[in-house]
C-alpha cells in the first residue's frame, strides 16, 4: 500500500484481497458452529447459575475446612459462570454481524479474517494481527 499525503492507493491485489467473502458453503458451517456454542453455554449458564449461588454456612453441618472449600467453589463457579456469559455476548455480537453482513471482517482494519481463524473460534471480531497487537499492548 502507498501512502501519499492523507490519500492512500492500495494495488490491485489488495483490493481483491479485501473484497474476498466466505463461500456460502463456509457461511452456513460457521452459523452452524455459532448457534451450537450458543446453546452450549446458554446450558452452562443456567447449570452454572445454580452453582454460584451464596453459600449457606451452617456452622452445625459443616466445619470450618469445608465452609471454606465450599466459598472457594462458589468464588471459582462465579468466575466460570462470568466467562460464560462473556463469551455469550461475543457469540450473539457475531451471529448480528452475521445478519448485518460485517461477519468476517476484522473490526479493528476491516480485512477478512482467515476462514482457518473463523472455524476455531467462530465468535472472533479481530483478525489474528489485531488480536495480536491488542494482547501485546495489554501486557
Amino acid at each position: 500500500m502507498v501512502i501519499t499525503g492523507i490519500t492512500l492507493i492500495a494495488s490491485a491485489s489488495e483490493i481483491k484481497k479485501t473484497m474476498s467473502t466466505l463461500k456460502p458453503e463456509q457461511s452456513e458451517h460457521l452459523i452452524k458452529l455459532l448457534k451450537q456454542r450458543k446453546q452450549t453455554l446458554m446450558e452452562t449458564i443456567a447449570q452454572s447459575d445454580q452453582s454460584a449461588q451464596p453459600v449457606k454456612l451452617d456452622q452445625q453441618a459443616f466445619g470450618r475446612v469445608t465452609r471454606v472449600d465450599a466459598l472457594q467453589q462458589q468464588s471459582m463457579a462465579k468466575a466460570s459462570l462470568e466467562q460464560s456469559k462473556q463469551q455469550l455476548r461475543q457469540v450473539l455480537m457475531a451471529l448480528a454481524r452475521f445478519e448485518s453482513g460485517d461477519y468476517g471482517y476484522c473490526l479493528e482494519c476491516d480485512r477478512p479474517i482467515q476462514f482457518a481463524r473463523l472455524e476455531i473460534r467462530p465468535e472472533s471480531s479481530l483478525c489474528i494481527d489485531c488480536q495480536s497487537g491488542k494482547e501485546l499492548a495489554d501486557r
